[in-house]
């Protein structure tokens, strides 16, 4: 009964209006295409009944030119094509736009994850006491990463915005103007997007949705948990930022845009308080108070706009108690309230805004110590072991010049280090802290940075940073407990750990565990990597904080992320919830501030119920540890299989978009690792991975190889193990279900033509047989007659924006069928592919 209301709501404000402001689209002013609104629906309807037909997306689109066109050449009909694509973008946006104004109706303060909700809980169960001393020493921390699907330029996003507000108030003519604009600005970058675009894309957010939300938020935990005696802790909602320090994930960051960065997060938050004080100094106009109030702010404007002037945040906050002090002695307290908002959130914030992190690959670091060792010792470097190079370099006593060496990466890693010290002085400790190492899975990969921020200058006292390894492919995860191990043992750098408070940041999984492994296997090989490092960080009384690599999909370790982590077990350290969120998920999850303080929340809590409220689901017994890892694997050999086929990087090179991720306007970065011209599977990025087998609507990393274990253990008669599993731990429920909602956005039809191909049909039987068993064989595990049937809402969501692209689909296999065929204006057909892109990702909301 209560879905069947949620599903009548979802259709009278996000359904019925998307319907009515859709209309709007046919008097849009798009040049030449004053008819696209009247066609559009007929390449939709042939689309839908095409593939029920079995049709291939060539034929659809033939028939739908013959039939309902009167166009001849080439040029006309993908004129037309290019016309229905832009088309099709707006209209993902207009629905988008809907979705978002309903998020508050279709939400309530109260529902599960939330903060009142968390408190009636605890109320109810006498936790009270128990959460506070949770909030005291927890934190929950959202790093914003830029991906190649952070595509709209920020005149788009501004009027998403805009719009977003203008259905909420339900003002058609400003829709209508609205809608207008948008059919007059371009969707599409001209030029690719530096890495500073792509951060100054990402801190648009933070000015414009985080400053308010997170402000917000803290407040309301503060009048919810708050005593006289207890105030919650301000660094409680963190923020980090990778875009121009995550050298790894851009090979195009340089030492010099990680400065510009970090500059622009410090001037932002400036300007945001610059903007806030205004609004405090007109309540808090009262002699005294109202002189220190204006001198902050001039001092505030002169750090924005004078080069050498700064101020920090203690600084701020010194002058923020003064006025406070005479406030409460001289006015009675008079609009407290409004002040202590504004110092919650320097508090919050810092100078800093987000935390920068730098990133960068372990092999590049091995290359530059190397480099740096041939220099430095100038002796043959295979004759030592790495211990006794890292021991040489250590005790050689030298402090590099990076402009003394030929090689850029080696002039640009150390360069980096030095800028460490600089954004630390400009931005706080707070501005960046981090050093992370893609691809870990040895001791030298860390101890690596230690080495080189010593032959940058920094003595043992001043490295203020956290050397965090990166764990992700499955031969790292296995390695992970040895190496911390060894780490936790080693005399330099246990000095290093009681500097930095004997806390460790490990980061695991990331996008490339999935590619690597396969769904389950790689979510149970974090899951017990995690449990291994635990013990081994607590024996060695060590306090470790994960760092999860999640944030898109369930192909990726995303999906439902509050009862992800909810599902954790005692047998996994809770001290912080780390993530990383990217691309549209950003958007789509994190876009206005009614959703970022939703799922803020439900992050916050899911941490905090991990320790006020024992779930016995939560806990795995010996006998369900066995049967998970016995699935996954029966699943790992599946998917290894598939890896292994001869036809898979050939399929994804050949068949789908994966060659155009790099090519379109659409990010900063190339869509491989690597600099041949051979693809090669471990070159491979996540992102355009996973999102070519998306665009495909096969999302084959969310579930390959899941049915095949389900459906081994069913033909050995052990079936009800696994039900009796389901039933009892949370953790391989959250699997099952995320699993459900990637293969909720499969659409193989799209792709029957394939079946028939003489290159690949077999490899595409081998994909749609596993899909279908998959699918067979998680319905009948949860019981349910469709997937996703306890989540009517998302599914009614997703379903309505596959409908909005299906003829979106169409055209971009179209295209690619011309250009496998080399019939045509190849150039163009490329050109529909990539642009066809754009649309694709956004409707996903979550493909990245």
């Amino acid at each position: 009964m209560l879905n069947d209301q949620k599903i009548e709501k979802f259709r009278q404000i996000v359904e019925n209006k998307f319907q009515i402001y859709n209309s709007l689209f046919m008097s849009l002013p798009y040049d030449k295409m004053t008819n696209i609104g009247m066609l559009l629906p007929f390449l939709a309807e042939e689309s839908k009944e095409g593939y029920q037909q079995g049709k291939s997306p060539e034929e659809i689109v033939e028939e739908f030119f013959q039939k309902h066109t009167e166009l001849k050449t080439e040029d006309q009909k993908l004129e037309l094509l290019f016309k229905i694509i832009q088309y099709i973008e707006r209209q993902v946006v207009l629905f988008d736009s809907i979705e978002d104004a309903a998020f508050q109706k279709l939400h309530s303060e109260s529902d599960p994850g939330t903060i009142l909700n968390l408190y009636d809980r605890a109320n109810q169960e006498h936790h009270l006491a128990a959460i506070r001393k949770k909030m005291d020493d927890f934190a929950i921390k959202i790093v914003f990463t830029a991906h190649p699907t952070q595509f709209y330029p920020n005149a788009v996003q501004r009027i998403i915005h805009d719009l977003r507000d203008a259905i909420i108030n339900d003002s058609v003519t400003q829709i209508d103007t609205l809608l207008q604009q948008l059919g007059k600005t371009p969707f599409v970058n001209k030029e690719k997007p530096t890495p500073l675009d792509e951060a100054m894309s990402i801190i648009y957010y933070l000015r414009y949705v985080y400053y308010q939300s997170i402000g917000e938020l803290y407040k309301k935990i503060k009048q919810t948990f708050g005593t006289s005696n207890f105030t919650p802790n301000p660094d409680i909602i963190q923020l980090g930022f990778w875009p121009g320090g995550d050298r790894d994930g851009n090979p195009f960051v340089t030492s010099d845009i990680t400065l510009k960065v970090a500059e622009e997060l410090r001037i932002s938050i400036l300007k945001d308080y610059y903007g806030h004080l205004k609004i405090v100094r007109r309540r808090l106009s009262f002699r005294g108070v109202s002189d220190i109030l204006k001198a902050i702010s001039q001092r505030i404007y002169d750090a924005i706009f004078q080069e050498g002037v700064k101020v920090s945040a203690e600084e701020i906050i010194i002058e923020l108690n003064k006025a406070e002090k005479i406030l409460v002695e001289e006015h009675n307290g008079l609009f407290l309230d409004v002040l202590d908002d504004f110092r919650d959130r320097v508090r919050i914030f810092g100078t800093h805004f987000a935390t920068l992190d730098i990133r960068q690959d372990s092999r590049i670091h091995q290359n530059v110590i190397n480099d740096i060792y041939k220099k430095v010792i100038d002796e043959d470097i295979d004759s030592k072991t790495n211990d006794e190079k890292i021991q040489l370099l250590l005790d050689s006593g030298v402090v590099l010049d990076p402009d003394d060496f030929e090689d850029d990466m080696t002039k640009e890693t150390l360069k980096s280090i030095y800028n460490i010290k600089l954004i630390q002085k400009n931005n706080g400790e707070r501005g960046l802290h981090r050093y992370i190492i893609s691809n870990s899975d040895e001791v030298k990969d860390v101890m690596n940075v230690y080495v080189m921020m010593r032959l940058c200058g920094y003595s043992e006292e001043d490295i203020n940073i956290d050397i965090v390894p990166l764990f992700e492919t499955m031969e790292g995860l296995d390695k992970s407990e040895q190496v911390m191990q060894t780490l936790y043992n080693d005399k330099i750098y246990q000095k290093h750990l009681n500097r930095r408070n004997r806390k460790q940041v490990i980061m695991l999984g990331f996008s490339d565990g999935t590619k690597d492994g396969g769904y389950l296997k790689a979510n149970w090989q974090i899951y017990t990597s995690k449990e291994k490092l635990t013990k081994v960080s607590e024996d060695n009384d060590i306090k470790v904080i994960f760092f999860d690599g999640r944030g898109g999909p369930p192909a990726r370790g995303g999906g439902k992320t509050h009862d992800f982590y909810a599902s954790q077990g005692k047998t996994i350290a809770n001290n912080k919830i780390e993530l990383t969120i990217q691309g549209q998920t950003i958007t789509s999850v994190f876009g206005n501030k009614d959703q970022a303080k939703f799922n803020f929340e439900q992050l916050l809590t899911a941490g905090i119920e991990n320790d006020a409220f024992k779930s016995s689901k939560k806990e795995l017994n010996e006998e369900e540890r066995v049967l998970i890892t016995e699935l996954a694997d029966i699943s790992y050999r599946k998917y290894s299989d598939l890896k292994a086929h001869p036809m898979f990087v050939p399929y994804l090179q050949e068949m789908s978009t994966l060659e155009y991720y790099g090519r379109a306007n659409i990010g900063s970065r190339p869509s491989k690792r690597g600099a041949g011209s051979e693809l090669k599977f471990e070159d491979l990025r996540a992102i355009p991975f996973v999102g070519s087998w998306a665009q495909l609507r096969q999302n084959v990393p969310g579930f390959f190889g899941f049915g095949s274990a389900l459906k081994d253990l069913k033909d050995a008669g052990r079936f009800d193990e696994i039900k009796e599993l389901y039933k009892g731990s949370d953790f391989f429920k959250t699997l099952v279900l995320n699993s459900m909602m990637s293969m909720n956005k499969t659409y193989f039809p799209l792709t029957y033509y394939m079946r028939n191909n003489e290159k690949f049909g077999e490899f595409w039987n081998i994909l749609f047989s596993e899909f279908e068993l998959s699918k067979a064989m998680m319905l009948e595990l949860t019981g349910y007659n469709i997937l996703m049937q306890e989540e009517p809402i998302n599914r009614k969501s997703i379903r309505i924006r596959e409908k909005i692209v299906l003829p979106l689909l169409s055209i971009q296999q179209y295209a690619l069928i011309k250009i496998q065929k080399e019939e045509g204006n190849r150039e163009s057909y490329e050109k529909l592919v990539m642009r066809s892109l754009f649309g694709n990702i956004n409707a996903s909301r979550n493909s990245a």
